[in-house]
């Protein structure tokens, strides 16, 4: 029987691709939306947004859009765009949930909001979102530096909520599924993993920093004028982290990505890349991911 994730979303495997900007785009999407995941277009950009349309000439099956509030609040007409390209599920982040849930209620949209704190989750609740994604501060991209892990997010949300619930923040594998659904949720959502997968259209610098990473290889950057980050700490972000006397921010993150320059700008990422020692097929991930739960369980069983 499907869990709540999977019926809601009408997917065969409740692992959800991450909503990276520039990288979450229709190549990667259909991927893990044909592998049976639920895969995710971002709508900060212009391609992105063009994307929305474009992907349904790579997969028919569910694919979700993301909505950064803080990118949007000034401008709902993204809510007309969405329903325009005939979008049916919406991941908010970044912002105040109530501002965007009921519009996309009436234009006949399921959304998710993302979550990093307890307080974040009852307000979204209180919004009338349909699901959570609960993540945690190990998790790449903008985090609050006093945000609690993973490990004990989780669970204090699923305690607190009834809504369905995708972990996020250190997802990369059956063990790390097994242990978020142990914790309550009923799906996970990946980006570092999915950014290092073959499907991934980033420059192999970038997916070989993430492939060589250990566990001290990702920092949290706390700068004047920006939001935290946890990043790669190679090239730039090295820099900063050091306290290097002209290191800056250059904000070239496309040279980053796709130019493979790792000094042009930092590299979201999270902890798990410490996990991640090759690059797979995004079909690989998302079955082996939730496919191998019980076997995951199984050999912990052993151990007690």
């Amino acid at each position: 029987m499907p869990n709540r994730i999977q019926a809601l979303f009408g997917i065969d495997y409740p692992v959800v691709q991450a909503p990276m900007t520039y990288i979450a785009r229709a190549h990667l999407a259909a991927a893990v939306s044909e592998a049976g995941g639920l895969g995710m277009i971002e709508t900060l950009t212009d391609q992105g947004r063009a994307d929305l349309v474009g992907v349904r000439e790579l997969t028919d099956k569910p694919v979700a859009a993301n909505l950064m509030i803080q990118g949007w609040k000034k401008d709902p007409s993204i809510v007309d765009t969405l329903a325009e390209a005939g979008v049916r599920h919406v991941f908010t982040s970044a912002g105040d949930p109530a501002l965007f849930t009921g519009r996309l209620h009436d234009a006949g949209m399921t959304v998710v909001h993302v979550v990093g704190s307890l307080r974040a989750a009852m307000k979204a609740v209180d919004a009338g979102v349909d699901a959570l994604v609960v993540e945690g501060v190990e998790g790449g991209g903008f985090k609050s530096a006093l945000s609690a892990s993973t490990m004990v997010l989780l669970p204090l949300v699923a305690g607190s909520v009834h809504l369905p619930i995708i972990a996020a923040g250190g997802m990369c594998d059956a063990r790390s599924a097994a242990a978020a659904v142990v914790l309550g949720a009923e799906g996970v959502q990946m980006g570092t993993r999915m950014l290092a997968s073959r499907e991934a259209r980033v420059h192999d610098n970038v997916k070989d920093a993430i492939v060589a990473a250990c566990d001290t290889d990702t920092v949290l950057l706390e700068l004047p004028g920006n939001p935290t980050m946890r990043v790669l700490r190679v090239g730039l972000a090295a820099d900063v982290a050091a306290h290097e006397s002209g290191a800056r921010l250059l904000g070239r993150i496309t040279d980053l990505y796709f130019g493979g320059d790792m000094t042009a700008s930092v590299a979201n990422t999270g902890q798990v890349s410490s996990r991640i020692d090759e690059l797979l097929p995004v079909a690989d991930i998302v079955r082996e991911t939730w496919s191998g739960i019980e076997a995951a369980l199984d050999v912990a069983r052993t151990h007690v």
